[in-house]
């Protein structure tokens, strides 16, 4: 059977014309145009038709007829026949397409470069803002560092006997035990059990800073001290997991993997201490029950998930101490599995806390602190670090380590583990909570938390107590009756300590006619408050006039103090010493640039602050002041009754009135010490503002102390202190964030920011304070909060440009380009989509409700608080940020363009090369002429025979099945696609057909849509690497799901083929519009919160492209059969050649 060329076909060159007598015969140029062109596919040495002729000839091959088997078009006279359709079904009324529309099919090409003056502005505007957010985020409101390197000894014990009958992931992950070298020596516990857990790609070895301070801290400062026995002190047993570096945060199974290990690894632990050869601890103490966890990112969600997986313990966990964890919402949504385990882990969190018996809550004595690193933080965003949606106060609490007296600064996502400050005060609080003699190796609930409290905040919050329960007398302090002893005056003022070179006592009274309850007394000294003691320089006590009968005397005091002197009267008073009020404060002086001081800095002792409301003092009769100096030194102090009313203050003013004139007030002369100013507007942590304070001094006393500003928030705790010259001030703030869920107390925001100011009351100063918002350092805060939009808007503006592509190619036969089909719709289409969107977040938000239930109603949830109401969207339903949805719509816009440009500047470049090695053998005017002059729905290159296409196929989805995840095939089928648009860009540029230059847009756009989505499935990619690398072959049954890859394995099997697909001109070209609709709608409502969804909806989009290439594909219809005629013709072919 000896097959024909198109070229010399006379079937396949006659029915174009054919056609175009039955339709144009009313336009008799076209005709002899048609007519002119079919002749030019006869003899192949003939001329190349000339452009007006390749033109109307191309126009009218537009029509759908059957694709021959091969690429020779060898079909026989099947193609001639009208009924045989490419499009088959699809296409009923392409017979009906009117003259005027045929007449636009005119082949007019334009350069995938060129780009319309809108579609340039859009993108230069969404470049210029993208370049702004990066500047911003990385240049303008950014908090100082102030960590201090950390030194120690390491060494590791690992224990081997911890396998596999014990964990079935023995093999992949282990467990180690932290030895100080020099201070702790072997293997065997003898302490208190904490484990640390590493957080995504982290290494167990991060708790070296920790456990190091802790080993030297009980070496040094606990062991030597007697009591420390009797209070339960013991030596702190550091367990650290490694888990070879695991991506947790991208994976959902494997942080399951990491929970089943980590309830596994505390029952080991536990066991040691049961077993005499391994444990040296104290047999008179009772065994621990349970483990400390201290968890770093991605490992203190992970140790809350240990909860709720099945081989949980019951009891083993009750103290979590959680850094830079991400409690709130996952950092990336890519994978379901991971949304799954966040709700799930949630919901049960909330749900026992929500009951109201403490015999059914499984968490009723765990207690949770989340310690967040601020804004420095540029891996997780602090603001997911939150608890107040998740934990009760009474249970636990979020603090940020800016807030943390003696540390005082934000840091990083790994500084948090090593800041020598920070590292100080977190082993200070695991000693304060711990007790050896309970079984479960700490204190009740309530004592923690009230100790975690006292340790990691301020003291000035508004529910901290002034006074604790367990407070008793201390100090028995005799004075004279002398009169300059006793200073009946609101202020008190003492410039220099130890004037007197002996000691000396000042009394202030407490109760006084004069003296309304609503007023408070405030103390402030550069010195620290000493407790009772020998070696005491400076003391505050709260003292009464001790009974005289001796029956009321109480046990004995801690001190016995005399100043009586030579008086010949004396008082006795039985006082309480306020060392354990005292409020630590950074020193604000000229010398102080920052709260903080670094490596080779001097050390300034930080201020002494001292606050009583009046009622929770009046028990007492005298704050008394003793110096015990004993020769003149720059010690200062300055104590004061004021009205509360004239300390505290409110300003109230709206955010857009901030924005457009900003905020400035004046604080008078007469002002108190301390001023705590509040602004409940301001709450959003998406504005940054810049503070400037002056003050006009009126007075001619020496300055005590220069001004000093806490910037705080109530919940969480989050303060930050400006000390020393700073006139200046950057504020920002994790209140209210996009994503966040929101908080169990739905009124904890409405105090807004707090602005606590520190003055010399001694200067008569006039402050003026200026508070204006800082737009272009706000633009910075979008960084943190919007990262991950960029993973689902780019596809609202992709699936835009490809439903206005398929919209006019299936109206026109013309398949334009993607940067004319992104300048169409920004002409209309996408300012009205994005327009919707703004409005449907503001109706929202009118609305009260913001979750699921807003949109779809069944979805609504039983419990009074919705706590998805700001998963939709942007993340926030305020309206004064409406523009946020546009903003990010012009940013998207202009990435995509450039992403555009940038794949069209490969391709274009990868083109070249592969003419130059690859395809410079291949055409010659023959080939060439029966390119340019083939059918437009012909493959535009040549394509692998059917079986090799079937045998691909297959292989690809067998492996997918069994070996590699479906991520890593959708990685190959980028590269794959990436190469045949290197080809389709090859073939247009050396063969301009109206065909040609279809294919290469459509399969250029496809690979863009491809790319951005793209992202969402490299983190599983990267996760089974890594488990390739550690020789951990178990697979994930979620990553062989074949149906999640097989559209996209045949869509790129059909565009490698070099396939054009047909157009759909029947009603089935709506489905392709809402589907391309429906995926843009999806990723600008839903993309942040469940990026996930978003495969899936393109993969739904590939099999639709699929099902419309199938009806143009005589692989599928006529494939079985073509496997065996090829067979036997070329059977045939060789029986021809064979001679006798």
């Amino acid at each position: 059977m000896q097959r024909r060329s198109s070229g010399s076909s006379d079937d396949s060159a006659d029915a174009p014309v054919k056609a175009s007598r039955s339709r144009d015969h009313s336009n008799p140029e076209r005709a002899h145009s048609a007519s002119s062109a079919s002749s030019v596919n006869h003899p192949s040495h003939d001329p190349p038709p000339s452009a007006s002729a390749a033109r109307n000839r191309i126009s009218n091959g537009q029509l759908n007829w059957l694709q021959s088997h091969g690429r020779d078009g060898a079909g026989g006279k099947a193609s001639v026949t009208p009924a045989a359709k490419t499009s088959g079904d699809l296409n009923t009324h392409h017979d009906k397409t009117p003259a005027w529309k045929l007449r636009a099919r005119q082949f007019n090409p334009r350069s995938p470069w060129a780009i319309s003056l809108l579609t340039l502005f859009t993108a230069v505007a969404g470049i210029a803002l993208l370049i702004a957010i990066v500047y911003s985020s990385a240049n303008l409101q950014c908090d100082p560092k102030g960590c201090r390197m950390s030194w120690m000894s390491p060494s590791f014990v690992h224990f081997s006997d911890f396998d596999t009958e014990h964990t079935r992931l023995a093999s992949k992950y282990s467990l180690y035990l932290y030895r100080e070298q020099g201070i702790e020596n072997g293997p065997k516990v003898r302490g208190i059990p904490v484990l640390f857990i590493p957080g995504n790609a982290g290494s167990y070895k991060q708790v070296r800073s920790i456990a190091s301070e802790s080993a030297r801290h009980f070496h040094e400062t606990i062991h030597p001290n007697v009591a420390a026995a009797d209070l339960g002190l013991k030596n702190l047993d550091f367990f650290t997991l490694d888990f070879n570096e695991d991506f947790t945060a991208f994976h959902g199974q494997t942080m399951l993997d990491q929970a089943e290990y980590v309830n596994e690894a505390i029952r080991y632990i536990l066991s040691l201490y049961l077993d005499p050869q391994k444990s040296e601890r104290d047999p008179n103490l009772p065994d621990p029950s349970s483990v400390i966890i201290l968890g770093h990112s991605m490992g203190g969600i992970v140790a809350r998930a240990a909860f709720v997986m099945p081989n949980f313990q019951p009891h083993s966990i009750n103290t979590i101490v959680t850094m830079s964890a991400p409690h709130a919402r996952p950092p990336v949504t890519f994978d379901p599995l991971i949304v799954k385990i966040y709700q799930d882990i949630n919901d049960h969190w909330r749900h026992a806390y929500s009951t109201k018996s403490v015999s059914e809550n499984p968490l009723s004595q765990v207690t949770l602190v989340s310690i967040a690193g601020g804004g420095l933080d540029t891996v997780v965003p602090s603001d997911y670090a939150s608890l107040e949606s998740i934990v009760p106060e009474t249970h636990g609490f979020t603090v940020f380590t800016s807030t943390i007296p003696t540390v005082w600064t934000s840091m990083d996502h790994q500084a948090i583990t090593w800041c020598d400050q920070f590292r100080k005060v977190i082993v200070q609080a695991l000693y304060d909570v711990v007790d050896s003699h309970s079984k479960s190796q700490t204190r009740s609930r309530n004592e923690r938390i009230k100790r975690f409290k006292k340790r990691l905040l301020t003291g000035l919050e508004a529910d901290s107590k002034t006074l604790p329960a367990e407070s008793h007398l201390t100090t028995l302090l005799t004075v004279g009756d002398d009169a300059d002893a006793i200073n009946t005056r609101d202020q008190f003022v003492l410039r220099s300590l130890g004037t007197k070179k002996e000691p000396k006592v000042y009394l202030l009274p407490v109760q006084s006619s004069e003296l309304p309850s609503s007023r408070k007394f405030t103390l402030l000294s550069n010195r620290e408050l000493d407790h009772p003691g020998e070696n005491a320089k400076l003391e505050v006590l709260l003292c009464s006039i001790y009974p005289s009968q001796a029956s009321q005397i109480n046990a004995p005091f801690l001190a016995d103090i005399d100043l009586s002197g030579k008086s010949s009267t004396s008082t006795r008073l039985a006082c309480r010493s306020a060392a354990q009020d005292v409020v630590t404060l950074p020193a604000s002086t000229h010398s102080t640039k920052a709260p903080f001081f670094l490596e080779g800095e001097q050390q300034i002792p930080p201020f002494s602050y001292l606050q009583y409301d009046a009622r929770s003092i009046r028990e007492y009769q005298f704050v008394a002041i003793v110096d015990k100096s004993d020769a003149p030194n720059s010690g200062w102090i300055v104590a004061q009754f004021s009205n509360t009313l004239d300390s505290n203050l409110t300003q109230f003013i709206s955010i857009r009135q901030l924005v457009t004139s900003g905020l400035r007030f004046e604080l008078p002369p007469n002002r108190p010490m301390v001023v705590d100013v509040r602004i409940p507007s301001i709450q959003s942590s998406l504005l940054a503002y810049h503070m400037e304070m002056k003050e006009e001094i009126n007075g001619d006393h020496k300055e005590l102390f220069r001004p000093l500003v806490r910037q705080y928030l109530n919940k969480p705790y989050e303060s930050k202190y400006f000390v020393g010259t700073t006139t200046k001030m950057d504020i920002s703030l994790h209140g209210v964030s996009p994503f966040v869920p929101p908080p169990m107390d739905a009124s904890q925001n409405d105090d807004g920011l707090g602005l606590q100011l520190w003055t010399d009351p001694t200067r008569k100063s006039t402050i003026s304070i200026s508070l204006t918002v800082d737009l272009i350092g706000s633009l910075g805060k979008l960084y943190m909060r919007y990262r991950t939009v960029f993973a689902s808007f780019p596809q609202l503006v992709v699936g835009l440009v490809l439903r206005k592509q398929f919209r006019l190619y299936d109206g026109t036969g013309t398949f334009v380009s993607f940067s004319e089909s992104i300048g169409n719709c920004l002409r209309r289409s996408l300012p009205m989509l994005l327009l919707s969107m703004t409005f449907l977040s503001l109706s929202i938000g009118q609305s009260g409700s913001t979750g699921p239930g807003a949109l779809w109603p069944w979805r609504s949830g039983t419990s009074a608080i919705d706590f998805a109401q700001n998963g939709l969207l942007v993340g926030t339903t305020d309206s004064f940020f409406w523009f946020l949805i546009p903003l990010i719509g012009v940013v998207c816009v202009g990435v995509c363009v450039v992403l555009h440009y940038i794949a069209l500047g490969l391709i274009s470049l990868l083109s070249i090369f592969y003419g130059y090695f690859f395809a410079h053998g291949l055409p010659n005017e023959e080939k060439k002429s029966a390119l340019a002059s083939k059918p437009t729905q012909g493959p535009v290159f040549p394509s692998p025979s059917p079986r090799r296409r079937l045998l691909i196929t297959c292989a690809l989805v067998f492996l997918v099945s069994t070996v590699i995840p479906y991520q890593s095939a959708y990685v190959v089928a980028c590269i794959v696609q990436l190469s045949t648009s290197v080809r389709a860009h090859h073939a247009a540029r050396r063969y301009p057909s109206l065909a040609n230059i279809n294919f290469r847009n459509y399969v250029h756009t496809v690979f863009l849509l491809m790319i951005w989505n793209l992202p969402i499935n490299l983190p599983a990619v990267v996760v089974w690497v890594r488990n390739l690398a550690i020789h951990w072959f178990t697979p994930f049954s979620s990553h062989h799901n074949v149906v999640s890859i097989l559209p996209f394995i045949l869509l790129v099997e059909n565009l490698a083929a070099g396939k054009m697909i047909p157009p759909v001109t029947s009603r089935f070209r709506h489905l392709t519009n809402i589907l391309f609709f429906t995926t843009a709608v999806y990723a600008a409502v839903y993309g942040v919160s469940y990026a996930y969804v978003l495969h899936y909806l393109v993969n739904l989009i590939a099999a639709w492209l699929v099902a419309i290439h199938f009806t143009n594909d005589d692989w599928v219809v006529f494939g079985v059969k073509s496997l065996f005629v090829d067979e036997i013709s070329n059977i045939d072919d060789r029986k021809q050649n064979k001679r006798p």
